[in-house]
């Protein structure tokens, strides 16, 4: 697109003043600049920051009508604590597997900066014996439940494929690529590990206009997990416009999708339970959630805002509300903690596009460093002076027409990497030791004994969720180590 077509677009929109600095930019600059605007859909964030505006306002308002904010009504979720129902499950779900019907998305945009690295979040050793990556466990949990489906179903070695779609991020793209390539995948075909990139947003001003963080670029920052809808129609690549996501799962005739965050070291990816319970409740979008443990547990909830499914923040939620108890079970009402761990189907993921545009984004208002229209000094502010703008996951779930919630043990599925080591929650340290205690129970049901003090890594690739370890009944665990087959446990011993 020419400069001149370019100009006429952004000053109808308000946002002339991108060009302020064309006249001194050299020829290389001039280029990256038009590039970056012509990509931008600046009438689109025009209309983001007056939606996003709009409700802030709404929310703010003394005299608009109160919102109700209802705990989930009953028959809306399940637990996995009925073994029978639970059994159930998983046969819908391993044979949706079998099927080839089953997809995976990830969330890996981050990087581990609270963690001290720069690299990937994913990228991340949370101090295993094995010393395994977050990537790699995920990885080895796909490959042993390919497995784990063929044997189950009769299927040839090798048949059974979940394609693994990895988000990640303009800053962790190339990173998270090499580190993949690096450790060969991790045993899983290249071909069925698709990377795609989340999206961006401009940052604005507090007016909604477009800041720049030099004179030949736009400033821009990611446009939340929620993102991850937009992402699965963009190109996922420069040279093929048709290929994305979303065409991807559909040559693949994959119905299912499991989504889920980077950071969660006992996540059950493309947990047949969770896949099975969705499926038989004709779901086209589930969550997946852990019971709060108290409540003041800063955590949103699964709830109904206005009548509808939603995630409610911890903060929107009263004290009165907060510890509402179930007179016949004793249980917290706002118990359902969201743990961004969602199944759609794939048709419902073709429709996001259609209320896209009705979902408001959230505002975080943010110290943004950018470039002076005046003087051209760069600048970097000690206050907030500008707005990101971004969408969450879950901001999908007011438009579900059949929406269902399963309710997991935190022990066995739920353990976040958000802090700097030695923080003493969330941090790499309970990330391993719930990594570690819960093999130690999966050696214990099996009928083994594990001395205190002994710690025992078993690999996804010898056990998805506890099963396949028939071998160990009657043992007493003498000795600390990883294993990596099931003939390696004797050694410990």
């Amino acid at each position: 697109m020419s400069f001149e077509s370019l100009q006429k677009r952004y000053e109808a929109a308000g946002q002339g003043h991108v060009f302020k600095f064309w006249p001194k930019l050299s020829e290389s600059e001039r280029k990256s600049l038009l590039e970056q605007l012509d990509a931008l859909d600046i009438d689109r964030v025009n209309r983001i920051y007056q939606k996003a505006i709009s409700a802030e306002a709404k929310a703010k308002d003394p005299n608009a009508p109160a919102e109700s904010i209802e705990p989930l009504p009953k028959g809306a979720s399940e637990s996995v604590t009925d073994e029978a129902k639970q059994k159930e499950w998983r046969k819908i779900g391993l044979e949706a597997v079998s099927r080839g019907e089953v997809g995976v998305l990830l969330m890996a945009g981050g990087q581990g900066t609270r963690l001290g690295s720069s690299a990937p979040k994913g990228c991340y050793d949370i101090g295993l014996p094995s010393h395994k990556s977050l990537f790699q466990y995920q990885a080895e949990r796909i490959a042993r439940l390919q497995t784990v489906a063929e044997n189950d179903f009769g299927k040839t070695a090798g048949s059974v494929i979940i394609p693994w779609y990895v988000m990640t991020s303009g800053p962790t793209r190339r990173d998270t690529e090499e580190f993949f390539s690096k450790h060969s995948y991790f045993g899983l075909d290249p071909k069925n590990v698709i990377f795609f990139e989340q999206g961006t947003l401009p940052c604005l001003t507090m007016e909604g206009k477009v800041l720049l963080d030099s004179p030949s670029r736009v400033a821009v920052a990611p446009d939340g997990n929620g993102g991850l809808y937009a992402a699965t129609r963009a190109p996922l690549s420069s040279t093929d416009k048709s290929h994305t996501v979303l065409n991807d799962l559909s040559r693949r005739k994959v119905l299912y999708v499991h989504a889920y965050c980077v950071d969660n070291c006992l996540v059950r990816v493309a947990d047949p339970v969770f896949l099975g319970y969705s499926i038989s409740k004709q779901a086209d979008c589930a969550a997946k959630v852990v019971p709060k443990v108290q409540p003041t547990e800063s955590v949103g909830v699964v709830a109904c805002h206005d009548g509808k499914f939603s995630v409610v923040e911890y903060s929107e939620i009263s004290k009165e509300q907060a510890e509402r108890r179930d007179p016949e079970t004793g249980e917290l009402m706002f118990r359902a903690g969201n743990i961004v761990n969602h199944f759609y189907t794939t048709a419902f993921l073709n429709e996001v596009e259609k209320f896209e545009g009705e979902m408001a984004s959230h505002i975080a208002r943010k110290k943004i460093p950018h470039v002076d229209l005046d003087s051209g000094e760069s600048i970097k502010p000690t206050k907030p002076n500008g707005m990101k703008l971004e969408l969450f996951v879950f901001d999908v779930f007011p438009y579900t027409q059949r929406f269902a919630v399963l309710e997991v043990e935190r022990k066995e599925e739920f353990s976040p990497l958000k802090n700097a080591p030695g923080t003493g929650s969330d941090d790499p340290e309970t990330s391993r030791r719930d990594l570690l205690a819960q093999h130690k129970r999966f050696l214990e049901r099996a009928g083994a004994k594990v001395k205190d003090g002994v710690e025992i890594e078993i690999s996804p690739l010898v056990s998805y969720a506890g099963e396949g370890l028939n071998n160990v009944e009657g043992k007493t665990f003498s000795k600390s180590g990883a294993v990596g087959s099931p003939e390696e446990l004797d050694a410990l011993v």
